[in-house]
């Protein structure tokens, strides 16, 4: 199945938004590393009721007026992938946590690395927050729209603590 595409500006840069049938299938960084995420055939829809949805609901989010997201969404994966996808989106607002929190927490402790790449394939950013997922020493590491949007959506969220891991 097709995906139909918008283009968001944002704080951290162009963002393309794609929705499958009526669901977001993804939420896409400017510089995005090819193939991190598979979408098949994309067509521009501007107006796309799930897309100008989505485009709301993210400017209420950079503008401080929305902690959680109320849209449907299609996650396309494995099954570990999903699991892990789903354990981002029980990260509250505010909060992070370590990748091998996030292995406890789908049941399989010594999957730490498995858990870091599921995280770095999340095809809907942002809304499953894996900006909220950090290295078990508290620093920033690794993130598909890279370390400094990172930082930003952390301290928009209110975790400017958070320091840079190099």
């Amino acid at each position: 199945m097709s995906c139909a595409f918008t283009l968001m500006q944002s704080p951290v840069g162009v963002l393309t938004l794609a929705a499958r049938g009526d669901r977001l299938a993804a939420v896409l960084w400017e510089q995005e590393r090819e193939n991190r995420v598979r979408l098949g055939e994309l067509h521009r829809d501007d107006q796309h009721p799930t897309l100008r949805e989505a485009a709301r609901q993210l400017g209420e989010y950079f503008a401080g007026q929305r902690q959680c997201f109320d849209l449907e969404l299609d996650f396309a994966g494995t099954e570990f992938q999903r699991q892990v996808w789903a354990a981002l989106l029980a990260i509250p607002f505010g909060q992070t946590r370590s990748y091998s929190d996030i292995a406890r927490q789908i049941g399989n402790p010594d999957a730490v690395r498995a858990v870091g790449a599921a995280n770095g394939r999340n095809p809907i950013s942002i809304i499953a927050p894996c900006h909220r997922v950090i290295g078990a020493s508290g620093h920033l590491t690794g993130f598909a729209g890279g370390l400094a949007a990172k930082q930003y959506l952390l301290a928009l969220e209110g975790r400017q603590s958070l320091a840079l891991a190099f």
